[in-house]
């Protein structure tokens, strides 16, 4: 597992996901199969892990990482010739509940951006919640990638933690990285309302800037510290939305949930699923349509009413059409 994870993950896989992968291996998968030789591991092996996992308390997603770490690992076993057959395909993984996103309403939306104006969250909660936009992503966002005269931005950064290896004196931090796939560069429309809050933003980032002069850290970031540098997401981001939303006294959502709210809110508009995939950055329309179901079923039956109204005055003028023959 550890030859694995260093000669074919290591810098195939993000930084992040390494470090999950090398957790996983270290923490769970070592010390209950490490000491089975690879070609004697056998599914009765691995299917009693997870068992063992779920009795000590594990979440049934979380066991699945496990067995998805373990099944990758042992897929490159087979590849290279080490063993027959992966057993990881002879065994079942347990069975999760599909998570219920909570989108906000436009009623909430409406109340809860009423009560962020002015504040330093005010910007980053709008365009999250009129584009959809990734946290990472808006962390990443840099003046240059906004074009305010066409009113777009593109997508072409995120900032990623640093792993913990890598980190110094145990201090979280963060780096730029590419985005998330191909498809997460994107450019994204920006609505007009949107547009002035961000010239509002800018217009008071210049003023702290100007205000701590030559101790401004020059990162371009649109959303940054008082003096330049990357947000920290738990005491600039998370924090400050879970202080609004009981102020509100709205659902204790999370942050990512702004992003479920905003392609709720478009499908539920009638926009097409394609285009909703674009903008949030979907590798497939698959995903989109998986992940918000719960919307289709209004959007068949707006379908549905406008399909039956076609028919009826398609119906109605061929009688109109009968009566004058007659």
């Amino acid at each position: 597992m550890k030859h694995w994870l260093e000669s074919t993950q290591e810098q195939s896989v993000r930084p992040r996901t390494y470090e999950r992968y090398e957790e996983v291996v270290r923490l769970h998968i070592v010390p209950s199969l490490g000491r089975y030789q690879l070609q004697k591991l056998t599914a009765q092996h691995v299917q009693a892990f997870y068992a063992t996992k779920l009795k000590e308390g594990f979440s049934p997603t979380t066991v699945n990482t496990f067995h998805n770490v373990l099944h990758k690992a042992l897929d490159t076993a087979k590849k290279w010739k080490l063993v027959t057959e992966n057993v990881c395909d002879l065994v079942d993984p347990p069975r999760t509940e599909q998570f219920e996103i909570q989108p906000l309403t436009m009623e909430q939306i409406h109340k809860l951006l009423a009560l962020a104006r002015g504040r330093p969250i005010e910007a980053i909660l709008t365009l999250a919640l009129a584009t959809g936009m990734r946290r990472g992503e808006l962390m990443g966002l840099k003046w240059q990638d906004i074009d305010f005269k066409t009113g777009t931005l593109q997508v072409r950064r995120i900032m990623s933690r640093i792993p913990s290896k890598l980190q110094h004196d145990g201090k979280k931090g963060y780096t730029e990285a590419a985005p998330k796939t191909k498809k997460s560069r994107r450019n994204v429309i920006i609505a007009p309302f949107v547009l002035k809050v961000l010239e509002q933003h800018r217009k008071r980032q210049q003023e702290a800037k100007e205000k701590v002069g030559d101790r401004w850290v020059h990162h371009d970031l649109v959303f940054c510290t008082s003096i330049g540098t990357t947000l920290n997401p738990d005491r600039d981001i998370r924090l400050p939305l879970k202080t609004l939303l009981q102020e509100a006294e709205l659902p204790n959502i999370r942050f990512h949930d702004l992003r479920h709210s905003a392609a709720t809110l478009l499908l539920g508009m009638g926009i097409h699923p394609k285009i909703v995939q674009e903008i949030l950055g979907h590798s497939n329309i698959s995903i989109t349509l998986n992940v918000y179901s719960h919307v289709l079923p209004s959007m068949q039956k707006e379908a549905m009413d406008a399909l039956n109204s076609a028919f009826a005055k398609s119906k109605e003028g061929e009688e109109m059409s009968n009566g004058d023959e007659a």
